[in-house]
């Protein structure tokens, strides 16, 4: 659907560093496909050279750049010292802004490098005044907003470790989220808006800095002019910026596997997940994507719709290392209408452009044809992750927009923050297929046996180490859940929990969560190519399919919300039936179909297919956390038809 032209072939930068490694370590690829397995077979030459190419430290002499071991007992780069803060200021201009900002209620600001090393020295100078230091944490309740990213920067600067959660987190979601990490300061807004409305935290903020214990507590004027959080002793980020006085902004190295951050799984059905990550590893990867595989370019304007509490928020602040201007957007994607990020684009000028799959759903089943609305010819990139991206968005896509446009699926996870496949600037993007394994990734598809596979559905396993894979789990004593986690199945080597296809030219498709495959009689088929024939029902607004394994055989109920005045009477279950049979196959035949008002999703924006099937098959449904839900009450349907099911 789409190839580089000769510009952007001759011009990428993954052809630029495919050039460099020929000119200083005699190395020639035939292809991509080529320097890909070069990258994975010799995984230390790999990491080392982009280490070399970013020029990170050049005085560093490696003693081994990978230590001997099984994963996850393995170190990186041991003996380097480094500064993610430091990496990013170096990018610093006087000739573009550092950051844009723009949120739902139409404010536009840009900051500029000066404005943002002057605002992070003065919360560096602050923290560090109060006591925080190196390896300390340091937590953010905070909007997608400059002074989330002036927050990080200032705790990355001195050493300590940031961790965050979004301020529509609930603040019990917060407060058992932080707790593992116990941290010392929370920086934190006292309000948010959402679809026009203000939502006061003030109460969830003395909740959270009283259950927390925290010693230093920072709060941000967003909404509300109550003095109750002064009162409580908050200082408020506003008057740290208004006091600071003259100096330069230093930076601590610290080892490469120092914490750099503390992120969170889902929590659906336990104790969140508190994975953390080494400095080194996230440089190295984000400085990886973002410039070789997502072709980010110096000046650019770098855009992905997220909240603070979803690892696409950690991927768009590191567009900062390539030189790239983050766009940040605070609000709803479809207030007050659905075409509302578009129109941000057009205004903000943006080049790279991101969302999730849902998004891009939502857009394509809206009918919207936002090139023909508003000015985006400046879009070089559509990036897309977060869940499978349908084959009729991609025609969506392409009939739709400049066909010039290069349309980007990716996948990764808070796992790892980054994307281990995604998008190439040197190869075609054909229809429904995430374009390539990335760089030093080295990821196949497995059988239940640990057998490489090279045709048809596997599991997606990671053979081989990678540098951002977590330093460990906090309060995880042995790396007992971290191995229990993602090395159980296949020992030493890192089971995702995707089911991937492999195609011999290299590109791949995911069709979903291999805990939530469907075997039907023994064929096993994902959750995504059901959603994805949906699509074409024009009466499906969404849906959930689960496959329950049972004595007396398998039964697969489909869920689905209607748009506004359809019906799901027999003529629309039979449209369903006759769809999926012919368009994919009797297996993918639901064996009831249910009308629901809601689906359920994480706070990261995942359908909850699993927690669903726990649910009902009532063998552990009331472990299944509303709080870790979007929209807790869609739950409660689930629940209320397990209770109806027979046992």
């Amino acid at each position: 659907m789409w190839a580089p032209d000769q510009s952007l072939e001759e011009s990428n930068n993954l052809q630029q560093y495919r050039q460099w490694l020929k000119q200083h370590d005699d190395l020639s690829f035939e292809d991509y496909e080529a320097m890909w397995k070069w990258s994975c077979d010799h995984i230390e030459d790999f990491w080392y050279s982009l280490w070399r190419y970013f020029e990170i430290d050049q005085s560093y002499e490696p003693r081994g750049i990978l230590s001997q071991g099984i994963m996850p007992d393995v170190k990186w780069f041991e003996g380097a010292n480094l500064s993610y803060a430091e990496m990013v200021f170096r990018r610093s201009s006087d000739q573009r802004p550092a950051l844009i900002f723009t949120n739902e209620s139409g404010v536009y600001k840009e900051l500029s490098w000066a404005d943002l090393e002057r605002k992070v020295f003065a919360l560096k100078k602050y923290l560090e005044e109060q006591g925080i230091t190196r390896g300390d944490r340091v937590a953010g309740y905070i909007t997608n907003s400059p002074n989330a990213i002036i927050s990080f920067l200032a705790v990355n600067a001195i050493g300590a470790v940031w961790t965050c959660c979004s301020p529509d987190f609930m603040p019990a979601t917060v407060i058992e989220r932080f707790a593992s990490t116990q941290p010392k300061a929370l920086i934190a807004g006292d309000g948010y808006v959402f679809k026009g409305r203000n939502y006061s935290r003030v109460d969830a903020l003395l909740q959270i800095k009283s259950q927390l214990n925290v010693e230093v507590a920072v709060s941000i004027n967003e909404i509300d002019a109550t003095d109750a959080l002064t009162k409580a002793g908050f200082v408020s980020l506003e008057e740290i910026f208004a006091n600071e006085t003259d100096g330069t902004l230093s930076f601590e190295k610290v080892p490469f596997d120092h914490p750099i951050w503390v992120l969170y799984s889902s929590g659906t059905t336990g104790k969140p997940k508190a994975i953390t990550h080494g400095h080194g590893g996230m440089l190295l990867e984000h400085l990886k994507y973002l410039y070789l595989h997502n072709d980010v370019k110096e000046g650019e304007r770098f855009f992905w719709f997220t909240t603070t509490g979803w690892m696409m928020w950690n991927f768009l602040q590191a567009s900062l290392l390539v030189g790239a201007i983050p766009v940040l957007y605070d609000g709803s994607p479809n207030y007050p209408t659905l075409d509302v990020l578009w129109k941000m684009a057009s205004k903000v000028k943006v080049d790279h452009f991101g969302a999730s799959a849902p998004y891009y759903h939502a857009c394509m089943k809206a009918g919207l044809t936002p090139h023909k609305k508003w000015s985006l010819a400046h879009i070089r990139t559509l990036g897309s992750t977060g869940a499978p991206l349908a084959s009729e968005v991609y025609d969506w896509v392409y009939q739709t927009f400049d066909p010039k446009i290069w349309l980007s699926s990716i996948s990764g996870g808070t796992d790892m923050c980054t994307a281990f496949v995604g998008g190439n600037p040197l190869l075609p993007v054909r229809r429904g297929h995430i374009q390539c394994r990335t760089l030093g990734c080295s990821l196949h598809a497995f059988d239940d046996d640990g057998i490489v596979i090279s045709e048809g559905l596997g599991e997606m396993v990671i053979d081989k180490p990678m540098p951002c894979m977590p330093i460990y789990f906090w309060n995880d004593a042995g790396k007992k859940r971290y191995r229990s986690s993602y090395f159980e199945k296949y020992p030493g080597k890192w089971r995702h929990g995707d089911w991937i296809e492999i195609f011999d030219d290299g590109s791949l498709i995911i069709t979903g969560r291999s805990d939530a495959t469907l075997n039907r009689n023994g064929i096993r088929i994902g959750t995504a190519e059901i959603y994805e024939a949906l699509d074409h029902i024009g009466e499906i607004k969404d849906a959930l399919v689960i496959n329950l394994e049972r004595p007396e055989g398998d039964w697969m109920p489909l869920f689905v919300v209607l748009n506004e005045g359809a019906r799901l009477d027999d003529e629309l279950k039979k449209k369903i039936t006759s769809h999926l049979r012919s368009n994919c196959s009797p297996r993918h035949v639901p064996d009831q179909v249910f009308l629901v008002d809601d689906i359920p999703y994480t706070l990261s924006g995942k359908k909850m297919e699993v927690p669903v099937k726990r649910i009902l098959q009532k063998s552990d449904g009331k472990s299944v956390k509303p709080e870790s839900a979007r929209n807790p009450k869609a739950l409660t349907y689930f629940e209320e038809f397990a209770d109806r099911l027979p046992k």
